[in-house]
């Protein structure tokens, strides 16, 4: 069983998706008609911005997405998912390449999700932190014992959870986990609390943009990252599509489901090797590779 996932924010780097443009006739009409849909060209920046140009939440989320998306598409007969996840934001480039969403409205969704969280974290100031080398319940107990918003954000691997919230309660929290034994705890540059309550806002959003949104039945089932588990069905898929703002990404527990439900390896669709290196601390001996079209 052929597992497929997709990178989330953290992923882009300047240069990302060149290769394709060059190389694939059907990549350069995609990302030509990327330009088009998001009103200005996201080429020019992904292929010869600077990293600080990148990493503005607005034109990285669709960055990533448009990497992977054309990817998959370029890739043609040779993507065969038996079953399929990605991490956040990658969670949108899954359902596109399995069919569940056009190219068109995946794209414009990706970039309303960008611009909604962009605005909630303008709203409050807040942040997120990486904790390495604590066991998830140590780091769950703490959260809730500080008073200020903090939540697990990402559970990524087994000894690395990434929490989020107020600028206050992450210090709070950060503090008493180094005393809990952490092996770190550092606050990350990031623009805000993603996959926390502070994202409500952008949450309300993005609901009537993906509840207005035609969602099909994808090609295999894709592992969602509020639960970890398998779906098909397209209400449910919306439903945890919303959820997942304000909720947190079980990726350890997703890599954990699909092992036991078969999957024999993985590979990576777009930029980067972050979900490889994750896999691999969830078990080493699953095979993992990049998707390429060399």
């Amino acid at each position: 069983m052929k597992a497929y996932v997709f990178p989330g924010q953290g992923a882009q780097f300047v240069g990302m998706g060149k290769d394709l443009y060059d190389n694939s006739d059907l990549a350069k009409q995609l990302f030509e008609q990327a330009n088009e849909i998001l009103g200005f060209r996201i080429t020019d920046v992904m292929f010869n911005g600077t990293d600080e140009d990148l990493k503005q939440t607005k034109v990285t989320q669709p960055a990533i997405f448009l990497h992977s998306v054309i990817l998959a598409k370029v890739l043609g007969s040779d993507f065969k998912p038996d079953m399929v996840a990605g991490h956040s934001l990658g969670e949108f480039s899954a359902l596109t390449a399995a069919g569940a969403l056009s190219f068109e409205d995946g794209l414009t969704l990706v970039a309303k999700r960008a611009n909604a969280m962009q605005k909630a974290c303008e709203i409050q100031p807040s942040t997120m932190a990486a904790v390495l080398g604590l066991d998830d319940f140590t780091v769950e107990d703490i959260c809730q014992r500080v008073s200020d918003v903090v939540v697990p954000a990402n559970y990524n691997c087994p000894g690395q959870l990434v929490i989020s919230g107020s600028i206050a309660g992450i210090d709070k929290a950060c503090e008493l986990l180094l005393e809990a034994g952490a092996k770190r705890a550092l606050k990350l540059n990031v623009g805000g609390a993603f996959h926390s309550p502070l994202m409500e806002a952008a949450k309300v959003e993005l609901e009537a943009a993906i509840v207005a949104t035609e969602i099909k039945e994808p090609v295999c089932p894709i592992y969602q990252n509020i639960d970890a588990k398998p779906y098909i069905d397209v209400n449910s898929i919306k439903h945890n599509l919303i959820a997942q703002l304000t909720g947190s990404v079980k990726w350890t527990q997703t890599v954990k489901r699909m092992l036991e439900d078969s999957a024999t390896s993985f590979t990576e669709v777009g930029p980067g090797s972050v979900l490889q290196g994750l896999v691999k601390k969830v078990d080493r001996s699953i095979p993992t590779e990049s998707a390429s079209i060399t």
